[in-house]
């Protein structure tokens, strides 16, 4: 059931990539980015009416910069300069990047059979999506490699700190901390906000409370509750599910190497997450009740 409720978190990001082409302004990276994180932070604050104590201010700071302020901005970025493919493909190599880290901060062991996942999931991901005429911008390029090594730090660090309250205060808390971290960014370099139509506020609506308030809250809960390299390897459902939304709701064509990129990270999946233990880090907070039906309401 962890595995399950931890998948739907990339599953529901394989969207972003169709809902910011077809809803959201364009050429407004930074703010797409602001206006998933800072709302849906402020609204999770209003709910549980908790603050970090402490250390936590600080942890908080630097977890919110990089899984949401830094990741975001990096993801926006690449995603308007890169064509999704090549973006997708240079982010999946975020499970063989937290698979590294992993074993020097917190002492995950670093197997053979993670390394290999993690090559040949990256492998599936580039049949899937790479397409031969893809072109590369090395800004593009930069900002997809940047995001996932930002990513990457922020899953291992969310493991090796644990969590200090509940699961919806500290979700709130990174993704307040990376809204602030973002908003003066955006109006710096984009400007003021253009006026927003009915599907442009759809768009935003739909990724800050959906694909960020609820999809974190279960990634996170997952973070906390399996090895950092099982949670890593589920973000290679994100471009299975944005090419399938491709082709059911753009009419895209599926070709023989992208079936077949396809059954490769499904099967790498499926053969990874049946190893996979339950966490046995030395800074747990287990799943409890009240966690469980916060996860519930979220919903």
């Amino acid at each position: 059931m962890v595995l399950l409720l931890t998948a739907v978190a990339p599953c529901v990001w394989g969207t972003t990539y169709f809902v910011a082409s077809e809803l959201l302004p364009p050429d407004r990276p930074l703010l797409a980015a602001a206006l998933r994180s800072l709302p849906a932070g402020v609204l999770l604050v209003i709910l549980v009416r908790r603050m970090p104590t402490g250390g936590w201010w600080w942890r908080a700071g630097v977890l919110g910069v990089l899984n949401i302020g830094v990741f975001f901005a990096l993801l926006f970025i690449a995603a308007y300069r890169l064509p999704g493919g090549v973006a997708a493909t240079i982010g999946a190599v975020q499970p063989l990047l937290v698979a590294v880290l992993a074993s020097g901060w917190i002492g995950e062991k670093l197997t053979p059979v993670k390394l290999i996942a993690g090559v040949t999931g990256l492998i599936g991901v580039a049949l899937l999506v790479l397409q031969a005429q893809a072109r590369l911008d090395l800004i593009g390029v930069i900002a997809a490699l940047g995001g996932a090594i930002a990513m990457a730090c922020g899953v291992v660090l969310t493991k090796k700190w644990g969590r200090p309250d509940t699961l919806l205060a500290t979700t709130s808390w990174q993704l307040v901390a990376g809204g602030l971290f973002l908003t003066p960014i955006a109006l710096l370099v984009e400007g003021p906000p253009p006026a927003l139509t009915l599907p442009n506020i759809a768009g935003y609506l739909y990724l800050g409370v959906i694909g960020t308030a609820l999809a974190y809250t279960l990634w996170f809960r997952g973070i906390h509750l399996l090895p950092a390299s099982t949670t890593a390897l589920l973000g290679l459902l994100s471009p299975l599910v944005a090419t399938l939304a491709g082709w059911a709701l753009l009419n895209q064509t599926l070709t023989p190497g992208q079936l077949i990129g396809a059954t490769i990270i499904l099967g790498t999946l499926i053969l990874s997450t049946l190893r996979a233990p339950q966490s046995t880090t030395t800074n747990p907070h287990p799943a409890s009740p009240q966690i469980d039906s916060e996860v519930k309401e979220a919903r």
